[in-house]
């Protein structure tokens, strides 16, 4: 259970590898709204920016093409995907590259980190925001995810829980030093540094540093009223020297921060509590020099502070761990200002020890082509449900529209039977399936891979609702398709579309079957976690499922390109497309036998130590 550090912030605390515990503060509401916003802002003034260019340059330059109309249509296609890009990469860009951080959760001092503490990964970060497209409903309002948020103790929305993320506060609170008093010290300091504890109980104390906190905002007549009242209270303590409450109370208080400065123990402290303020007069000038170097380290990184200076930085992690834990013990479980900025030391270090290196070119070349289609083959049986539900509706809608062709105005939109009342045309005059117009192919192709994705995200993200709305989209889809191919071959013109679906046909299909067992994968930890808890399967599948949305994006990119510049052309043979189509399966077959080597014995994932992750960060070392 959390110890709030503040009676008015929400905290989670976080057990590290070195047993010592960290208090995260949840980021609130408002902070998280106010961040997505500034995003929002961001992500607009680079569309924004971006059109400008394009419009400024095209017809101008000749950038992308020779001709205006030619290059407005690149110009076009670059837009509907830069649109997409920001849409769907901007957060997981930054977050993966940034440790958690967009631009906009920077200025406001937020930061997404697994619920161990340890920093994000592009993989935790796709998971996370992927699933935005069900927080963000209805429409664009994220009433969904707002709900969420407000439900959740850790201030989670549907992605948090899925990539078992939170989001938190940053930012180092300052502890005030004692000031060294320049004069010769009165009797009443003296007596004081003599003494055994404090005048004040640390209770008593805090809701006097609470008051002179305060002591500048609060109104001239309620103030005088609140420092009356602890006068009273502090009666026994006081100088009792004639002087109005409050300088004497602002006195008392300079006195007792110095004497906990000086090391003296709290009044009525036992045990080890009675270490507290010994501890913090000991340590605290040390834990001031490393707040320096750790604000160097986040800002410019580890590597800006050499070999030498990352062992140091590690050393005195340690060091610093085991002072925290010291000082819980010693404080009780009270949540207390020493507790409080030591713990955010602590823990901006433990990200930055613990943080993803990212992904360089040859890692991310092993996961595109071994750890991927060796998931692919791992995830066989949820794929094959996908691809059930997916062929199984499609050939039942195939065969009622064809034999009652009818039925086809109750599944199909309007538009789609009066192509197809054209296509008897077309067919007839030796046309294609649809006019191919050169002049648009970009921007076809660049809607069709933008839409293909899309739906491919959402059923993954449907896994959360138990796989229903997988489920119903990936049904929902083959129903469609059915319809389609029962309402050309009832109207006798079947080979005009399959010339125009077979190229990219492949590719497109197993796609959206590999984003739906991705988001069954998600249905299967919910309803079948096994021996491990909901939260905790939940958190597994998800990071098995991104790898199949990987998949899926990349192939989905492929068939779009495939269907936009290749698909409509009309004089190529049906002999042509299939021949497209054979090629395309020998290439997915051969990518899916990829990652099937493997090693003599299996291999143990490697210990993650600050050590070894901070001085991997300075420097590759060969082991002889």
């Amino acid at each position: 259970m959390a110890t709030p550090a503040r009676p008015y912030e929400q905290t989670v605390d976080v057990e590290t590898p070195e047993l010592v515990l960290l208090t995260y503060s949840i980021a609130g509401v408002g902070s998280r709204v106010l961040a997505a916003l500034t995003d929002l802002a961001i992500s607009a003034a680079v569309l924004f920016a971006l059109l400008i260019a394009i419009v400024v340059l095209s017809p101008v330059s000749g950038i992308f093409m020779a001709g205006s109309a030619v290059s407005g249509s690149w110009g076009m296609a670059i837009l509907i995907l830069a649109q997409f890009a920001v849409l769907w990469g901007y957060y997981v860009a930054f977050e993966g590259w940034m440790d958690g951080q967009t631009p906009g959760k920077r200025i406001h001092r937020l930061r997404v980190v697994r619920e161990g503490g340890f920093s994000v990964t592009f993989g935790v970060s796709a998971v996370r925001n992927l699933v935005r497209i069900l927080d963000m409903q209805p429409v664009f309002f994220y009433l969904v995810g707002l709900g969420s948020l407000l439900m959740t103790k850790r201030g989670q929305r549907l992605g948090d829980l899925v990539a078992g993320t939170i989001v938190v506060r940053e930012g180092v609170r300052e502890l005030r030093p004692a000031a060294v008093p320049a004069e010769t010290p009165s009797n009443a300091d003296l007596h004081a540094a003599l003494a055994l504890h404090t005048a004040l109980s640390e209770d008593e104390f805090r809701v006097l540093d609470r008051f002179v906190e305060r002591y500048g905002t609060l109104e001239p007549l309620r103030r005088a009223v609140l420092a009356g009242q602890l006068a009273e209270r502090f009666s026994a303590a006081l100088l009792d020297d004639g002087r109005p409450a409050s300088p004497r109370l602002l006195e008392l208080h300079e006195r007792e921060r110095r004497a906990r400065a000086r090391g003296v123990s709290s009044r009525d402290e036992t045990g080890a509590g009675r270490e507290r303020q010994a501890l913090i007069a000991a340590n605290a000038p040390r834990w001031q020099q490393f707040r320096s170097r750790l604000a160097t380290a986040q800002k410019r990184g580890l590597r800006s502070l050499g070999e030498d200076g990352v062992r140091e930085f590690v050393a005195e992690y340690r060091a610093l761990a085991a002072d925290l834990a010291r000082l819980r013990t010693a404080s009780g479980g009270r949540a207390v200002d020493e507790v409080f900025h030591l713990g955010r030391l602590v823990a901006g270090a433990h990200n930055l020890l613990y943080r993803d290196r990212g992904m360089p070119l040859r890692a991310t070349i092993r996961f595109l082509f071994t750890d991927v289609p060796r998931e692919i083959r791992r995830s066989a049986a949820p794929i094959a449900l996908a691809a059930t539900l997916l062929f199984g509706p499609a050939l039942v809608a195939a065969v009622a529209v064809a034999r009652t062709p009818g039925l086809a105005k109750e599944m199909l939109p309007p538009g789609m039977l009066r192509r197809a009342e054209d296509g008897v045309r077309r067919a007839r005059n030796g046309e294609g399936y649809i006019d191919d117009p050169q002049l648009l192919r970009p921007v076809m192709a660049s809607s069709i891979v933008a839409n293909n994705v899309q739906v491919s995200f959402a059923a993954f993200a449907g896994g959360v609702t138990a796989g229903l709305l997988s489920a119903l989209l990936i049904v929902a889809n083959g129903i469609s398709l059915g319809s389609v191919v029962g309402l050309y071959v009832s109207k006798g013109i079947g080979p005009l579309l399959l010339a125009f679906v077979a190229p990219h046909g492949v590719l497109e299909l197993f796609a959206i079957c590999v984003a739906g067992g991705a988001g069954f994968l998600l249905a299967g930890a919910l309803l079948m976690p096994g021996a491990r808890t909901r939260r905790r399967a939940l958190v597994e599948n998800a990071r098995r499922a991104v790898r199949l949305v990987g998949a899926s994006t990349l192939l989905l990119l492929v068939a779009g390109m495939i269907e936009g510049l290749i698909s409509p052309i009309e004089w190529w043979p049906l002999e042509g497309k299939l021949a497209v189509s054979g090629t395309t399966l020998v290439l997915l077959v051969v990518y899916l036998r990829g990652g099937r080597t493997r090693a003599a014995g299996p291999s143990a994932p490697p210990t993650e130590t600050p050590t070894s992750l901070a001085l991997g960060a300075v420097t590759a070392r060969r082991v002889p």
